[in-house]
């Protein structure tokens, strides 16, 4: 019985330490996890609309029991449901007896009514139309907003009364009393002339669509037209039928003509539109238009196409005649932002400028006198978020703790009693309420996926954690995660450059690894910051585990550094950028742990750009290399970017051409694998096909994939997995194999 007893625990031990050796064993990601099964999907609190009453918001909830989607109030200091404002099966039009499914919706200011949007259709990056419905919440009665087609940015006027839209270039206005339908502008024609809306490139790179705004009134709606007449056309394949169809759009290269760009204003009772005076020039841009609270005074920014003056105009919205109030200029180029804020009392206004070396809040009087500087030192205000002016609170995001972070700051308008309010390291991303009671925090570390809490905004207190994200942080858990560590570098010159790297989790310090260094590197971007790297960060994981240290490192003309830092670059975009990744890549050479023959580099967008740089001008630094969707000539890229940064290429040929990668191809070393999407009409194939034509005309081999009709971010369905199979095959191939194995 004794040596019974014996066995059986001794088979009960070596279960329990199966057991254990079980749990412990961690589980290697894979790109399924990562871009198909959705293994590591963040949750996140969504469609928050934040009520008149700053303790409400509403948001969408599924019915499944009725296969629809109802709007819900809930209280924000106890995140519970309140009431159902709107049941999705009440939504059916006149004569249907199907409930519309919506994609987005808007309340009117007084809260009565509801702007439905359903069908979507996206069109470029930011631009979309759909079908818009009007639901009253009163009576339950939904009713189209059209009949003559599909909508763009259809708005509400802050008096309720009215809904605003464009459609097919021109501008329309409905009567919500009646349903009636005016046509405001009837000039608009495809290719020629657009009222409402932005062109490609303003989209693109002033980074806004819908191109009109009410009044603070109501009465009066003004407009961008864009003439885009004498805009060159470029024309994309879209592949599939058995004739390749032909798409074809303007699109301004540098150099080239720009659409010639008028304000108007639209008058809602007499039906009058006038023309607000921004100049005689025309060959100019105006990246932002806006209400003052005056309801008769338009703000109108104007820039030169070199971009390095910023006026800022006051336009009577009844005789269109305009004054310069604020005017600014740079020796290299100004930022568009939306921080220039008008406030209640009528007499002041906010705008931020890098005038003293740094992104700071300004206070000016309505003619444009500077009343003082709000915000001072070496670091940037990252972006305004509002001002409280009943207690006297400005709110903004600052990198004043490291430019790796981002964090939310109070202030008074005297520059006074300035207050951090986020405490937790990393970057932290706010949502206001209108009000300025509350704010969602949603924030995220390195390593750390993203949680959103709730908070008191005059003293940033927490109220209640909405998602911590646990299910995520659970299943990461069990997964072999290698951390991602921030470090400093200096170049030869002694620039100090900010980096993280991601080592595998069994990193042996005796050993030699192969590299892959992922770059951006372009004007005030950053790669290397405090926060959750999402998909990324998950494909790193991947490669860590086949035994490849990842590396970033931000190079000069990146952002969160002040202006000199940034604007380094400018007029020879990519000479500096790419000389500090090859310091880069040379100083991880140095490491002991580093195989110096074997370090990568790869890049999307400006980052294959920069990938195709470092294996042409890298002197054979970088043994392989990742370029998608790159910029292989800045001729070809458009105005607005380009011209920023370079100037024309007729005044600065240099400037294009010296840091071309197609003029460079005869220097390829190293291993090249080339990826873009056709249907890019971004990044256009043609870069892609220039350069695949210079590198066969040097006799230089390598690698390229095109994806069918795919437009910039290579992306949509099963792409991304196909994408990253792809780069990871080449990577096992071409850098993780030792020289020797290669050579066999």
């Amino acid at each position: 019985m004794y040596i019974k007893l014996r066995s059986n625990l001794l088979a009960a031990l070596l279960l329990c330490f199966a057991f254990v050796a079980q749990a412990q064993q961690k589980k290697d990601i894979t790109l399924e996890d990562i871009y198909r099964k959705g293994t590591f999907r963040a949750q996140s609190v969504y469609g928050v609309n934040w009520m008149k009453d700053g303790q409400y918001y509403s948001s969408t909830v599924a019915d499944d029991q009725n296969k629809v989607t109802d709007i819900v109030k809930y209280d924000v200091t106890t995140g519970k449901p309140v009431s159902t404002i709107i049941e999705g099966e009440n939504l059916k039009p006149a004569g249907s007896s199907t409930p519309i499914q919506f994609d987005g919706y808007t309340f009117s200011s007084d809260e009565k009514k509801v702007l439905f949007s359903t069908d979507t259709e996206q069109i470029y990056r930011r631009s979309s139309k759909a079908e818009f419905y009007i639901y009253d919440i009163a009576s339950k009665k939904l009713t189209k907003l059209s009949d003559g087609g599909k909508q763009l940015y259809a708005t509400f006027s802050p008096d309720a009364q009215r809904v605003a839209f464009a459609r097919e270039g021109n501008m329309f206005v409905t009567d919500l009393s009646n349903m009636k339908e005016t046509q405001i502008t009837t000039d608009g024609k495809y290719n020629s002339i657009i009222n409402g809306y932005a062109d490609w490139v303003y989209e693109e790179e002033f980074s806004f669509a819908q191109g009109f705004h009410w009044s603070p009134d109501g009465k009066k709606i003004a407009f961008y037209t864009f003439d885009e007449t004498n805009v060159p056309e470029f024309n994309m394949q879209m592949w599939g039928e058995l004739y390749p169809q032909d798409y074809k759009f303007k699109y301004p290269k540098p150099g080239e003509a720009n659409s010639k760009v008028k304000v108007s204003v639209y008058d809602v009772a007499s039906g009058k539109t006038v023309k607000m005076d921004t100049g005689n020039e025309e060959d100019i841009y105006i990246p932002r238009i806006k209400w003052t609270n005056n309801p008769n005074l338009l703000s109108i920014q104007r820039m030169n196409r070199l971009q390095n003056t910023l006026e800022i105009l006051h336009a009577n919205a009844t005789t269109g005649k305009a004054d310069v109030v604020l005017k600014e200029t740079d020796k290299a180029y100004i930022d568009i932002t939306d921080d220039l804020t008008y406030l209640k009392d009528g007499k002041n206004f906010i705008h931020t400028s890098e005038k003293d070396g740094f992104n700071h809040l300004y206070l000016y009087n309505m003619k444009g006198k500077l009343v003082r500087q709000i915000t001072k030192g070496n670091w940037e205000v990252s972006s305004y978020v509002g001002f409280d002016e009943k207690n006297d609170r400005l709110y903004f995001m600052s990198t004043e703790v490291s430019p790796l972070d981002r964090h939310l700051y109070s202030i008074s308008s005297k520059g006074k009693n300035k207050k951090r309010l986020t405490t937790e390291a990393g970057t932290h991303n706010i949502n206001m309420s209108a009000d300025f009671k509350y704010y969602l925090d949603y924030a995220s570390a390195a390593n750390v996926p993203t949680t959103v809490s709730l908070h008191t905004a005059k003293d940033g207190k927490q109220i209640k954690m909405l998602e911590d994200n646990a299910k995520l942080k659970n299943t990461l858990a069990q997964y072999d995660i290698a951390k991602q560590e921030f470090f400093k570098m200096k170049t030869t010159d002694g620039t100090e450059l900010n980096g993280y790297m991601i080592k595998p989790t069994d990193f042996d310090p005796k050993k030699k690894y192969p590299v892959l260094m992922f770059v951006y590197g372009g004007p005030g971007s950053q790669t290397v910051t405090n926060s959750w790297g999402g998909a990324n960060y998950l494909w790193f994981q991947v490669l860590a585990n086949k035994g490849i240290i990842v590396v970033s490192v931000d190079n000069r003309g990146t952002g969160a550094r002040g202006a000199e830092f940034k604007k380094v670059t400018y007029a020879n975009l990519g000479k500096y950028e790419i000389e500090d990744q090859i310091e880069a890549a040379k100083w991880l050479g140095n490491q002991s742990y580093v195989d110096k023959n074997r370090i990568g580099i790869w890049g999307h967008s400006f980052g294959g750009y920069m990938t195709l740089l470092g294996l042409t001008k890298g002197n054979g630094v970088f043994a392989a290399g990742i370029a998608v969707a790159p910029v292989t000539n800045w001729r070809y890229y458009d105005t607005i970017y380009t011209e920023r940064f370079l100037k024309k290429p007729q005044d600065n040929a240099a400037g294009y051409d010296d840091n071309s990668p197609l003029f460079f191809a005869d220097k390829l070393q190293g291993e090249l694998l080339l990826i873009h999407g056709t249907g890019d009409d971004n990044v256009h194939f043609q870069n892609a096909v220039a350069m695949q034509d210079a590198l066969i005309s040097a006799n230089k081999q390598f690698e390229s994939f095109y994806y069918p009709n795919r437009n910039h971010g290579v992306g949509g369905g099963i792409t991304s997995l196909h994408r990253f199979n792809m780069m990871t095959n080449f990577l096992e191939r071409k850098l993780i194999k030792q020289p020797a194995e290669q050579n066999q």
